[in-house]
């Protein structure tokens, strides 16, 4: 899995990520002041070393719960860092505090609150927070507050991760049906494709192949018969790759507003508010292809080249002239210019087909404007 381009779900990403650190933190806030109250200099240093430590590698754990496009060699060795850490700021932690200041329970129900967002399988969630809650009752110096403690916070960073965790799986689970009706509709146009060009070339390839073969039997006794046939043949081959050829037109045929409103779809499901207007009556086949060109690359720059919140695409007649223009806020100061790959190819096709482009960014807001003879 790739990382997301789309704003919206880097957006739910990160505030996924804000709230599962802040649940967390929280969590860690007793234990900083039992560390605080502890009158014992040295593990005062240890304890601060400890709470730190578990902060940051529970930070790196969670970091790779959200991250599915994450190597499995890192995920692991990001959660096996956790786990190292959590055993020794235990340790660190346990006569941190005072004998009535349960600053080991506090990390503990942190620890097994945590596992449910790690996603490590119910066994072994269940068995750390089994060995944690275990050892708030033999170790403890009250352990019934401490079991109390523990499982207290355990249930309320569960509580408080779980919704958000639900809603970022939700979102990747739609990102990942709308890839996958992507490519069933490509596979249901290529198919549709080979259905099309079966029904246009297959009668007349089977009338050809039997006419062929008869002209070859025919050849030896008659051979004016043959020739008969023969010529058929090639008018029949004739006919077939004209069809073909339609058929291919046809399926190459650019429907700009189809693309408009597929791209319009796009871009909203992106986390950008488009507006498109589109021309009055149908364009050309030949400005109508330049134009879908001039879309793509466009909207393309919008998603990989800026953080647009809005975007207008408006397609527009001008007396002889059709012209198209697509603006987006966010530009970046490195994003595309006239000047760039893409745009410079767009530029070359327009003036093959005796159109123009230009570019221009202003005040954050990228321009595209593209003209185009009717």
């Amino acid at each position: 899995m790739t990382p997301p381009r789309d704003s919206t779900l880097r957006k739910a990403r990160a505030l996924t990520l804000g709230s599962l650190a802040v649940t967390v933190l929280t969590s860690l806030i007793m234990p900083g002041i039992g560390v605080l109250r502890e009158p014992r200099p040295l593990w005062v240093v240890l304890g601060v070393v400890g709470t730190v430590a578990f902060a940051a590698t529970q930070a790196g754990a969670l970091y790779a719960t959200v991250t599915p496009w994450l190597s499995e060699t890192a995920r692991r060795r990001l959660l096996i860092a956790f786990g190292v850490v959590s055993v020794c700021t235990l340790v660190l932690l346990a006569p941190v505090g005072g004998p009535r200041w349960e600053t080991w329970a506090w990390v503990g129900g942190s620890i097994a609150g945590s596992l449910p967002m790690l996603k490590l399988g119910r066994v072994p969630a269940v068995g750390v927070a089994a060995a944690v809650f275990t050892a708030a009752v033999v170790l403890a110096d009250r352990p019934l507050t401490a079991l109390v403690i523990a499982v207290s916070v355990a249930s309320a960073v569960v509580a408080m991760s779980v919704v958000h965790l639900w809603f970022w799986d939700m979102l990747l689970d739609a990102r990942k049906g709308r890839a996958a009706q992507a490519r069933l509709a490509a596979t249901e146009e290529r198919l549709r494709f080979a259905r099309d060009v079966h029904d246009v070339l297959g009668h007349d390839l089977s009338v050809i192949a039997l006419k062929a073969e008869l002209a070859a039997r025919l050849a030896p006794g008659d051979s004016a018969a043959s020739a008969r046939e023969a010529a058929e043949v090639q008018q029949l081959a004739t006919k077939a790759l004209a069809n073909m050829r339609e058929a291919v037109h046809g399926y190459r045929a650019v429907d700009l507003a189809e693309q408009l409103t597929a791209i319009a779809e796009v871009l909203h499901s992106s986390g950008v508010r488009c507006t498109v207007t589109r021309p009055d009556g149908d364009l050309a086949q030949g400005t109508a292809a330049v134009f879908a060109a001039v879309l793509r690359e466009a909207s393309t720059n919008v998603l990989r080249h800026s953080q647009a919140t809005w975007c207008t695409i408006d397609v527009t007649r001008e007396g002889t002239e059709v012209r198209m223009t697509v603006s987006n806020d966010g530009a970046r100061d490195a994003g595309p210019d006239r000047h760039s790959g893409g745009l410079t190819g767009l530029a070359d096709r327009l003036a093959e087909a005796g159109g123009r482009l230009r570019t221009s960014r202003d005040d954050g807001v990228f321009t595209v404007d593209a003209v185009v003879r009717a």
